[in-house]
């Protein structure tokens, strides 16, 4: 795969594609180093570091501890992605739309990016009185109020729309999908500055040697099981009848045999973002108790945060259940069995029509439960390793990883079709041309 990245380069085409991309890119880190107007980032990055707004900033890859102009980013366009593509297979007119081609997926993307605008216009509502609550947050000459509010609200949804606009132009015209390569230079860009915090770790002799090596040692055996897990899946052998000759009626031959990919980790990283999102509420919580009721505050400080037992026990009961009704809702074995029937389809051995759903729900139902296990052991062994090698300075997180490596197979397998179309045209060019010097 790495030597489809280095051929692409060879390819004018593809060199424009690659550069056009990373400018964006460009463009999108420069903007994410830019503060909103009236912010004092230095103050809110110092000041929320650990507590439920670093919380969130960790969810979102920290891009919201100092209040960026690309703060929310692509944060409400993740979300509206997800409510939309729930809905779609709830809502009779979204369905439809589905089932029109490209006419209703345009349509469908664009019912998303207004979800989009309103779910970040709400948020940062949120984060704008949040930060107005405390004047220290606010950057010298200016004054909280609505004013103030207004003004860090309208930045942050034209930061939402700019972002949007860039991630839909990268995947148009540049390579890869542009949402996970902004997502992903996101995560990336925090790596410098913990490696040399953790390099300093060891200078100083906080850390030691041992502890360091075991720790890159696990982060790179986890990179390993992300990879084989990320590219496994279950092939159900499909054979589809089809007719010899080209005369109607006559007798079907042997059939077409293909098969019907499952992947293990269907869900990808969404119920680690939704379990983690249900875990903010205690969190929440907890603010609002601070001074009405101090001991539930610090029962939820002892026990429902980062790294707890308790916590990482709710975390793993929600990562599995959101994997499995997530599946569920993505990955309907009676629609398929109907669409396989329909086509002239069936797997060899099964019935069509009910039997043929049932074995796919069952076999729907095993991955899932591997697929469950396979996030929560990603999202619980970074919190383990940090608490064993005290090396908390890199933010080792399981999620982040699986995000990167998925992007970067995903980018590479587009860039391998391009060049394999590349080839396969030239190749029919030259065999064009000979045929007419022959001729």
């Amino acid at each position: 795969m790495l030597r489809a990245f280095r051929d692409a380069f060879r390819i004018p085409d593809l060199q424009r594609k690659i550069v056009f991309t990373l400018l964006l890119l460009a463009i999108y880190r420069l903007g994410s180093a830019i503060p909103t107007p009236g912010v004092n980032s230095a103050a809110l990055s110092n000041a929320n570091s650990g507590g439920l707004f670093g919380l969130i900033s960790m969810i979102s890859g920290g891009n919201l501890s100092q209040f960026s102009i690309f703060a929310l980013g692509v944060l409400p366009y993740i979300t509206a992605s997800i409510i939309i593509q729930l809905l779609t297979t709830t809502l009779p007119p979204l369905e439809k739309l589905s089932k029109e081609g490209e006419e209703g997926r345009k349509k469908i993307n664009q019912y998303t990016r207004y979800a989009a605008i309103a779910l970040g216009a709400v948020q940062a509502t949120f984060f704008a009185l949040f930060i107005n609550s405390n004047p220290s947050f606010i950057q010298v000459g200016w004054e909280p109020g609505l004013f103030t509010t207004l003004v860090m609200v309208l930045t942050q949804v034209a930061g939402i729309a700019f972002t949007m606009w860039l991630g839909e132009r990268m995947t148009e015209v540049g390579v890869g999908n542009g949402i996970s390569l902004i997502i992903t230079s996101g995560i990336i860009a925090a790596y410098p500055r913990e490696i040399a915090a953790t390099a300093q770790l060891l200078r100083t002799e906080a850390v030691q040697l041992t502890s360091l090596l075991a720790f890159i040692a696990v982060i790179v055996a986890t990179i390993a099981g992300i990879v084989y897990v990320y590219q496994a899946e279950r092939r159900v052998p499909v054979t589809y009848a089809r007719a010899r000759g080209g005369a109607a009626g006559q007798a079907r031959g042997a059939g077409q045999a293909t098969w019907l990919p499952i992947k293990v980790n269907q869900a990808g990283v969404i119920p680690v973002i939704f379990a983690s999102a249900m875990l903010i509420i205690p969190n929440l919580i907890a603010s609002a108790t601070e001074t009405r009721a101090p001991e539930v505050n610090a029962w939820i400080q002892s026990n429902l945060t980062f790294g707890q037992p308790l916590y990482l026990a709710l975390e793993s009961l929600l990562i599995f259940g959101f994997t499995y009704l997530y599946n569920s809702v993505q990955f309907d074995p009676k629609r398929i069995a109907e669409q396989l029937r329909e086509a002239g389809g069936f797997i060899p051995g099964v019935r069509p029509g009910t039997a043929t759903a049932e074995y796919l729900g069952s076999i729907s139902s095993r991955l899932s439960l591997w697929g469950a296990i396979f996030l929560v052991i990603l999202t619980i062994l970074p919190q383990l390793v940090q608490k064993a090698t005290g090396i908390s300075t890199f933010q080792f997180s399981g999620t982040g990883l699986l995000i990167i490596v998925g992007v970067a197979l995903e980018t590479l397998k587009q860039l391998e079709a391009q060049l394999t179309v590349r080839r396969y045209d030239g190749f029919l060019t030259k065999g064009r041309l000979r045929s007419r010097l022959n001729n």
